[in-house]
């Protein structure tokens, strides 16, 4: 049986818990606290197998995984059911930018590590670093709602009628900018979406709350 080592609100993990739904491909959760006792993802046992001590990291029958997309191509590689890229390449190049622009752009900017340090080393306010979280995940959805918006080749989905990798890292970003109430009121494409993708069982079931270890 697959292995994810995940924590349920890592949104990185929730990509990669979307792929695995659309798939209907099995697995077992192994949780992994990223705040408990200064974080498990930093404990010797985790670290010898993710020296990167990140999750989300896939165990596949002994072939260890790290990194969201990765992960998520290597499941489209590797799992039968729905693809996730576009068979076409310009269709495979748009699907990888739109991710890319949330994975890439977006994430880095307000993940655990980095809020940690402007809390703990540069002595920013929670008020601060609220503002700083909300400045960046704002930013960055108005581009991705541009490019939504603005190409033909978006459909239902963000690429065509069928959820893509696109989907599986649009879903988690719009969950947390919901979550620490950053405006939305300028994003009707990327929020049509995300209430598309979540009338599906794939997407309610890949949900934070919906996992093992929520809390």
């Amino acid at each position: 049986m697959r292995k994810l080592y995940s924590y349920f609100r890592s949104s990185a993990a929730y990509r990669v818990r979307i792929a695995l739904a659309l798939k209907g491909a099995d697995y077992l959760t192994v949780p992994v606290h990223l705040l408990r006792d200064g974080g498990e993802q930093h404990l010797p046992a985790f670290r010898a197998l993710n020296p990167a001590e990140l999750v989300p990291m896939l165990d596949d029958d002994g072939t260890l995984l790290t990194q969201s997309l990765a992960i998520i191509e290597y499941l489209d590689e590797t799992c039968p059911g729905p693809a996730l890229l576009p068979a076409d390449p310009a269709g495979r190049a748009r699907v990888r930018a739109l991710a890319q622009s949330i994975a890439c752009e977006i994430h880095p900017l307000n993940n655990l590590r980095v809020l940690a340090y402007l809390r703990d080393e540069l002595g920013v306010s929670q008020a601060a670093r609220d503002g700083w979280y909300r400045h960046w995940v704002e930013h960055g959805l108005a581009v991705v709602e541009r490019q939504l918006a603005g190409d033909a080749r978006t459909g239902r989905f963000s690429h065509g009628d069928t959820p893509t990798l696109a989907d599986c890292c649009l879903v988690p970003q719009i969950f947390n900018a919901l979550r620490f109430s950053c405006r939305l009121d300028g994003l009707p494409t990327a929020l049509r979406i995300y209430e598309q993708c979540m009338q599906l069982p794939a997407f309610q079931s890949a949900a934070p709350e919906r996992q093992p270890d929520a809390e």
